[in-house]
């Protein structure tokens, strides 16, 4: 069934790939993006309407006057880091924005929502691999504002009839297998795309951050999944909804990968060298984050079928390759399309 879709978010990484799978499957999209951190070139002509989360106002105003009919939330500061130095700004956008989003929602009659959370809401697990049943306790400020938003759309799904669904993402990774999106975030902080830039001759070396860690060489071992699939996950979270249920999903490969691993795989699939060096242990990281996603399987048919890590990396050199500069623009001011102002 088609549907009129609000993709929250939609000019950044993740969601400008929801916004191209929604639409591929014949569903009608808008992008409702403030581009502080998204790009417009991330975007199809016509698709974006410039917003922010806080602005209810406005968002209930976009949401009646384009009759949608479910939206897709993606807004939201993701740094770790950033999140344990100011813990206020992830307080606000991603718990007070996530509210005023759902009462806008709530407003203007539109009751389906999927909303991009993450693994962080488990904190330093105990189980690996880690099912939805593994108690969530956060270790960082933003892991505990995802968790709090997650509990908003419990309490919204039983008192209002909202039928929501929080996708937990291990560490989404690589860019479109059919080009032209890919991730560009400024700073940069994730792994790939940083080892990526000292194999284009951007950086002269990648910062590995901790070398004692209880794992088998020492550093973080990470969950990758493909950005197509978490895109794909949400199409399909999308037509499982159910008014007054609230699913809460792993969405990830189940194999784990150590920061050396992946540093070997960039050099594997650039023939760069790429130089590696030892730093101290960022604050707020777990040692080993891998999924369970059966859950995901079982309720969406789902699989993490593009998540092996030459498909990720081969992918993401390839977007590197062709877009050295990113979208050739910051994040706030790109200008290659055009855009819809509400």
């Amino acid at each position: 069934m088609s549907m009129r879709v609000l993709v929250v978010g939609g000019a950044g990484y993740i969601g400008s790939h929801a916004l191209r799978v929604l639409a591929r499957a014949g569903h009608q999209v808008w992008a409702y993006d403030n581009l502080s951190e998204g790009h417009r070139a991330a975007v199809p002509p016509g698709l974006l309407i410039e917003g922010d989360l806080h602005d209810g106002t406005l968002l209930e105003k976009v949401l009646r006057e384009h009759a949608i009919e479910a939206v897709m939330h993606f807004a939201a500061c993701a740094l770790v880091g950033e999140s344990m130095v100011d813990p206020a700004k992830y307080y606000h956008n991603n718990i007070v924005g996530t509210l005023s989003l759902l009462e806008a929602m709530r407003r203007a009659g539109v009751n389906r929502i999927v909303f991009s959370s993450t693994t962080a809401t488990y904190g330093a697990a105990v189980t690996i691999p880690i099912t939805e049943d593994e108690p969530q306790r956060p270790i960082n400020p933003y892991g505990y504002s995802k968790m709090v938003a997650e509990q908003a759309l419990q309490e919204y799904a039983r008192a209002y009839g909202f039928a929501t669904a929080a996708l937990r993402y291990f560490n989404a990774a690589g860019a479109s297998l059919e080009g032209g999106i890919g991730e560009a975030h400024t700073p940069e902080s994730h792994l790939i795309p940083n080892i990526l830039k000292v194999a284009l001759g951007q950086a002269e070396r990648v910062l590995i951050h901790g070398i004692d860690y209880p794992t088998a060489d020492g550093t973080c071992v990470r969950d990758y999944v493909h950005v197509d699939d978490l895109a794909d996950a949400h199409l399909r979270a999308l037509q499982a909804l159910v008014p007054g249920v609230a699913l809460q999903l792993n969405l990830g490969s189940g194999t784990g990968y150590s920061v050396r691993q992946v540093v070997d795989a960039c050099r594997a699939v650039t023939g760069k060298p790429i130089e590696a060096v030892s730093g101290p242990r960022r604050p707020g990281d777990p040692p080993i984050l891998v999924a369970d996603s059966s859950r995901a399987r079982a309720q969406l048919g789902w699989s993490a079928s593009r998540s092996d890590l030459h498909t990720i990396v081969a992918s993401a050199w390839q977007w590197h390759l062709s877009h050295p500069n990113g979208y050739g623009d910051t994040a706030a001011d790109g200008a290659h399309a055009q855009q819809e102002r509400a």
